[in-house]
């Protein structure tokens, strides 16, 4: 059974940089897609950064275009969220996803079907 294991949470600043890193148990990314998604107090869990395991574009929300950046190491077996000029609008629990690598969907959550517990990210004003 494929394990997510997310960790780099926490608390900081409006305009400070946090990096989230989601582990995965095996090579559970190999030939699909990585996908992180958030959900803040009261809304509904969102898009926010996605690309191909095996490399290539990446895909991001308006909201965070310019400002984040998904990355993974292959031989970490490991993806990663790079979150810099954070906002207070940016607070949630973000998720890391692993699901089918098809481009015209890559934003759509019911193309993931492993995911991560969830990590707090906080940004205060």
């Amino acid at each position: 059974q494929v394990q997510l294991v997310e960790s780099g949470g926490g608390l900081v600043q409006a305009g400070g940089s946090l990096r989230l890193s989601c582990a995965a148990s095996a090579r559970a990314f190999s030939g699909y897609a990585v996908a992180w998604f958030r959900q803040g107090p009261g809304k509904e869990r969102e898009f926010v950064a996605a690309m191909r395991w095996s490399g290539g574009s990446a895909y991001y929300a308006d909201s965070v275009k310019g400002r984040f950046t998904i990355s993974r190491v292959i031989a970490e077996n490991t993806m990663y969220l790079q979150m810099n000029s954070l906002k207070p609008e940016d607070t949630a629990v973000y998720y890391c996803a692993v699901g089918r690598s098809i481009i015209s969907a890559i934003r759509e959550q019911q193309m993931y079907y492993h995911w991560g517990q969830g990590t707090q990210v906080t940004v205060s004003s």
